[in-house]
C-alpha cells in the first residue's frame, strides 16, 4: 500500500527504509535518509548490492537537480591484448572487476547535503553486520541460485555461505568483517576504502589472485558530480543520467512514442506494442553507442534530437512486431531506493554489484564483494565500449527524477540489468498515460525483451492482450508466478499537494515508510 507523509523513504528492504527514517526523525534530510538506507542494504541484502559495487544518484537539492556518478574505471593494465581469445568478457573473478565506485558516491553525497555525520548514517548497517539479521525469503532465494556459480571464488564460500551453504529464510546471519570494514569507512569519511587499509587489501588480493587492479587505481577514482539529461513527455520532464549509463534508452523510447496517442482511449495491446517497438528501437541505438563520454562516437544529445526521434518513429510500425539486433548482456543485481523530505529534498538512488554477489570474488578479512562491471565491455576493437585500461564500461544502472513546471515530481527506480529502462518506461507511461497512482502504476503486470529477443510477460499479465501482441508477432513467453523478480522491483516517491506518497511492491519485499 502506498505511504502518504511529509517524510518518506522507500526501499526494497524494510530495515533499510526503517534505517533511513529513523535518520530523518533525528534531524536528518532526504540525503541522510538516502545514505543510511544505502549502506543498510548492502549488509540485508548482499546478493544484490555491496561495497565493491557502484552507485548513481539524482538529486534534487532543494534548489537544482544534480546527478552524481560512482562508478570505477577499468585497472590501467587492461588492454584488449589481455583479453584476446575470448568469445566475451568474464562474469566472474578479479579479471570482471572495475574499480568500486559506490562508497566514493556515498561520502561525496554526505558533503554536499547530509545534515548528520557519517559514522551516525552508516551505525545501522554496522550494526546489523555486527549483531546480524534475519534473511528475507526473497533474498535467501536469491543467495541460493548464486553458489554454484561463485562457490570457487576466492572468499566468496568463507565469507557468504556460513556452514558450508546459503541461508535459509529467516535464519540470522552475522558479517563481523563487512562490518569492520563499514566501521572503518565511516570513521575516515571513505579515505580507508580508497587509500588506507581496506584499499591496501583490495590491491594485495588482487596482486595475490594475478589481478590487475593496484593501489594507485583506487586511490585515483573519484565520484563525479554531472549534468543529468532530459526528455519531455507529456506534461512531464524526464531526467535521467548521462552515459556510461543506459539511462538514453528511456528518453529516446520516450522520445519516440510522445509521437503517438497512448492514452485510455488506445487499446492496452496496441500501448504495449508502441511501447516495446519503440524500446527495442531505443536498445539498438544505445548498444551501438553509448559508452564511456570520452570514447563515443557521436554526443550523447544527437541521439535525442526531436528530428531523429520523429523520423525513428516513422520507422516503427504500428500492427506489426519488427527486430532491431540489441546487444545481449549478463543478468542484473541491483537495489534502488528513494527519499524526501518535507524541505523539498529527493533523492534518487541506484547500487549494484551488476550480476548477483557480482564477480564472486570476496577479499579476506574485509566482507568487500566486489562488482563484475568489467563483463559490460566488449571484445570488438571497433566498438565505442571496448575494453581498454582506464575506461568505464557500458552501465545499467539509472536512477530517474521527473519534473513538472521545474520543480521536482517524483523519484523513480527500477532493478534489473536491462530491464531497469524497459520498466522506468512501463511506469512512467502509467503515469502520464493513464494518469494511475504511483502504487497502481508499480504493480501493472510488465513485459521485459530478453537477451535472446523473446517477449516475456509477467504472469498476471492479461491473457488477451498476450494473444494480440503475439498476433502482431511478437515472440511472447508466459513467465510462472515464481519469476516475478525477473521483471525488476521498483520504488517511487512522488510530491503531492500535501506532502509525498511513497510507493514500493512486493516483487522485493518492497517497503515505503514515513512520517
Amino acid at each position: 500500500m502506498p505511504v502518504l507523509a511529509d517524510h518518506v523513504v522507500a526501499t526494497s528492504q524494510p530495515l533499510a527504509a526503517q534505517a533511513g527514517l529513523a535518520m530523518m526523525a533525528r534531524g536528518g534530510n532526504a540525503v541522510d535518509a538516502a545514505i543510511a538506507a544505502a549502506a543498510v542494504l548492502t549488509v540485508v541484502e548482499p546478493v544484490m548490492n555491496g561495497l565493491g559495487g557502484d552507485t548513481q544518484v539524482a538529486l534534487w537539492d532543494g534548489a537544482a537537480l544534480r546527478g552524481l556518478v560512482g562508478c570505477g574505471r577499468s585497472p590501467r593494465a587492461w588492454s584488449a591484448e589481455r583479453f584476446a581469445g575470448r568469445a566475451r568478457m568474464p562474469a566472474e573473478g578479479w579479471e570482471s572487476v572495475t574499480v568500486p565506485g559506490g562508497v566514493s558516491a556515498w561520502v561525496e553525497l554526505a558533503r554536499h547535503g547530509a545534515a548528520l555525520p557519517l559514522r551516525v548514517l552508516m551505525a545501522p548497517a554496522i550494526r546489523y553486520a555486527r549483531e546480524g539479521y534475519a534473511v528475507s525469503p526473497n533474498v535467501a532465494r536469491l543467495w541460493a541460485s548464486q553458489v554454484a556459480r561463485l562457490r570457487g571464488q576466492p572468499g566468496f564460500a568463507e565469507a557468504f555461505l556460513p556452514g558450508g551453504r546459503a541461508p535459509l529464510p529467516g535464519e540470522r546471519v552475522r558479517l563481523p568483517e563487512l562490518g569492520a570494514t563499514l566501521a572503518r569507512i565511516a570513521d575516515s569519511d571513505g579515505e580507508d576504502f580508497y587509500r588506507g587499509e581496506t584499499a591496501g587489501r583490495l590491491a594485495a588480493h588482487a596482486r595475490e589472485q594475478g589481478g590487475a587492479m593496484t593501489a594507485e587505481d583506487l586511490a585515483a577514482h573519484r565520484a563525479q558530480w554531472v549534468e543529468p539529461l532530459h526528455m519531455d513527455y507529456r506534461d512531464v520532464r524526464v531526467h535521467e543520467l548521462p552515459p556510461a549509463s543506459q539511462g538514453m534508452a528511456v528518453l529516446i523510447a520516450l522520445g519516440i512514442l510522445r509521437h503517438f496517442e497512448m492514452g485510455p482511449a488506445t487499446a492496452p495491446d496496441q500501448r504495449a506494442h508502441l511501447q516495446i517497438e519503440a524500446m527495442k528501437m531505443a536498445f539498438a541505438d544505445v548498444y551501438a553507442h553509448v559508452a564511456d563520454p570520452a570514447c563515443m562516437d557521436c554526443p550523447a544529445g544527437w541521439l535525442l534530437e526531436p528530428g531523429y526521434l520523429a523520423r525513428r518513429a516513422r520507422e516503427l510500425s504500428p500492427g506489426r512486431a519488427a527486430g532491431y539486433g540489441a546487444r545481449p548482456l549478463p543478468g542484473g543485481g541491483t537495489v534502488y531506493l528513494a527519499a524526501a523530505d518535507r524541505d523539498g529534498r529527493m533523492v534518487s538512488l541506484i547500487q549494484s554489484n551488476f550480476q548477483g554477489f557480482g564477480s564472486g570474488v570476496v577479499v579476506p578479512g574485509t566482507g568487500v564483494s566486489l562488482n563484475n562491471r568489467g563483463s559490460g565491455f566488449v571484445l570488438d576493437p571497433r566498438h565505442p565500449n571496448a575494453v581498454a585500461g582506464g575506461k568505464k564500461p557500458f552501465h545499467t544502472i539509472i536512477p530517474a527524477m521527473l519534473s513538472r513546471a521545474g520543480r521536482p515530481l517524483a523519484a523513480l527506480g527500477v532493478v534489473g540489468a536491462n530491464m531497469q529502462p524497459q520498466g522506468q518506461l512501463q511506469i512512467i507511461c502509467a503515469l502520464a498515460d493513464l494518469g494511475l497512482n504511483p502504487q497502481a502504476a508499480l504493480d501493472m503486470p510488465r513485459w521485459r525483451i530478453d537477451d535472446s529477443g523473446q517477449l516475456r510477460l509477467e504472469a498476471a499479465f492479461d491473457p488477451a492482450v498476450a494473444q494480440a501482441l503475439a498476433d502482431r508477432g511478437h515472440p511472447v513467453q508466459r513467465r510462472a508466478a515464481h519469476e516475478h523478480l525477473d521483471f525488476g522491483g521498483a520504488q517511487l516517491v512522488m510530491r503531492t499537494g500535501a506532502g509525498y506518497l511513497g510507493a514500493s511492491e512486493p516483487r522485493r519485499d518492497g517497503l515505503a515508510a514515513g512520517f
